[in-house]
């Protein structure tokens, strides 16, 4: 054998395999990159943030001049009370139906506190507290919330919560705070106090 041979031999293979690397690290690195945005879709972009920055101001605005024209929200922001309706009984959200002790009573069979949480199956005193620390204090601000919002105040108070499951909270105190205590019991009843 020609010893001109072996030693072309000895440049062409790591030749090749160099150039056939940096052909590979060409592609992957091309791969890799996020595409430039074109200048006229980010010129757009920028003006919808612009406009949808000025309607939330307008927004903010319109609030602002609706509470303080109202006078009930912002004199009862003033003295840290919440807004809503003084029924004789209790302080009723706006949203929330005067509450019925009796009727709860009679539908229930027990007496019930006004946005007593425990109320709803699921919740006992620690759960409660938990709820409470987060500003939940009402059966309609549970009701305002969604099953995640739920799972991340559970969560707050360690991993022996996790087993807990909030899916029907909401849904049982809308109706509580809706004084749906004859669907409640029901419902309640049905789903063998929580345990399907």
């Amino acid at each position: 054998m020609d010893l001109s041979a072996i030693s072309i031999w000895c440049w062409l293979i790591p030749l090749v395999v160099g150039l056939l690397c940096a052909y590979l690290g060409y592609l992957i690195g091309k791969g890799g990159r996020t595409p430039k945005m074109d200048t006229s879709e980010l010129q757009r972009l920028e003006k919808e943030n612009e406009k949808l920055a000025a309607d939330l101001a307008a927004c903010r605005e319109q609030t602002g001049v609706i509470t303080e024209a109202s006078g009930v929200a912002s004199s009862a922001s003033e003295s840290g009370i919440q807004s809503g309706v003084y029924t004789g009984n209790a302080l009723v959200e706006e949203d929330e139906v005067a509450y019925d002790p009796a009727a709860a009573k009679a539908a229930l069979g027990k007496n019930i506190k006004h946005n007593d949480l425990k109320l709803i199956e699921g919740i006992g005193p620690k759960i409660e507290n938990l709820f409470h620390n987060h500003g939940v204090n009402t059966w309609l601000k549970l009701a305002d919330l969604n099953v995640a919002e739920c799972r991340e105040v559970l969560m707050t108070g360690g991993d022996r919560y996790r087993l807990h499951d909030p899916a029907s909270w909401p849904m049982q105190a809308r109706m509580a705070a809706e004084g749906k205590w004859k669907d409640l019991a029901r419902w309640q009843d049905d789903h063998k106090h929580g345990k399907l």
